[in-house]
């Protein structure tokens, strides 16, 4: 258990240093040209997370096929808002408005899976809400493509979660990493071809720690999945907020003032108690799970 939450710490750090490798771009390379080339060398991930029996073509083929197009497409759409996102505003600020995919996966929840939610979760979605009118001032602060792309990154997210419950357990992991791969690095590819810049020899380092990091933290996160329930793994991305507080100060001089601050606190913590609460207070000494 304690060597697959670890796991969990180190995959989310990478993660958090890939996106610190693409803000590190600084915009000089246009968001779909790094996602088409990060995700060409996230495909280098693919042999370690294939288990035995796995054949090739399943990366492209799925059991439940419209379950694939839409983690697909969620793909592609989370991963350009990001990189849009990271390129515009501070790192800690994106993260703060990405965690808000657990409130998210709750909402779809309810709409697209008829699932039961309490008063405990329902409360937790408002707190997240309310972090983020902390976070975002609106009408004080002037709000722009940035602060859209890392909430679509958080709504794209969910979609692909809520994709992957209704997938279950049938569907094999090299065809959910594949969709997640495939459908970046065919749109990014279409949408960058009217304005492709050949990167020089330092953006294509930077690209490189962007897609290979990645890669990388899905492979740490599959064996982290292996060795911990996957209820004990998931909260260690919220430590991808220290890694973003600590880049943005040190690498990126970013700034994060007293309101934004208290934003994000209610956020990590209504995302957090949505991800963990996976029982139903029946008794103070007796609780049950929840179906």
């Amino acid at each position: 258990m304690l060597k697959g939450v670890l796991l969990g710490f180190a995959s989310f750090a990478a993660f958090a240093i890939s996106d610190a490798f693409v803000k590190a771009l600084h915009g000089s390379v246009p968001p779909y040209e790094s996602v088409c080339i990060g995700a060409a060398l996230g495909l280098a991930a693919l042999p370690f997370l294939m288990d035995k029996g796995d054949r090739w073509h399943e990366v492209f083929a799925a059991r439940r096929p419209k379950l694939w197009w839409v983690r697909a497409l969620a793909g592609a759409v989370g991963n350009i808002a990001s990189v849009t996102a990271f390129t515009l505003l501070p790192m800690a600020e994106v993260f703060s408005m990405i965690f808000l995919m657990p409130i998210f996966v709750t909402i779809l929840s309810v709409l697209l899976l008829k699932e039961h939610v309490g008063w405990r979760r329902w409360t937790a979605v408002f707190t997240g809400f309310a972090g983020v009118l902390v976070v975002l001032r609106p009408g004080f602060r002037h709000l722009g493509l940035g602060h859209f792309a890392a909430i679509a990154c958080g709504i794209a997210a969910a979609g692909s979660v809520v994709a992957l419950r209704m997938a279950g357990a049938e569907e094999k992991r090299i065809s959910l990493y594949g969709a997640g791969i495939i459908g970046p690095l065919v749109a990014g590819g279409v949408l960058m071809l009217p304005h492709f810049v050949w990167p020089n020899l330092a953006q294509w380092g930077l690209l490189a720690g962007y897609g290979l990091l990645a890669g990388l933290a899905s492979v740490l996160l599959m064996y982290a999945t292996r060795l911990a329930h996957a209820n004990r793994v998931a909260p260690t991305q919220y430590s991808q907020m220290l890694w973003a507080i600590a880049f943005g100060y040190w690498l990126f001089g970013d700034k994060l003032d007293w309101p934004m601050g208290v934003g994000i606190v209610l956020i990590l913590g209504a995302g957090l108690f949505t991800l963990v609460r996976e029982e139903r207070v029946t008794s103070w000494w007796k609780r049950t799970k929840l179906v």
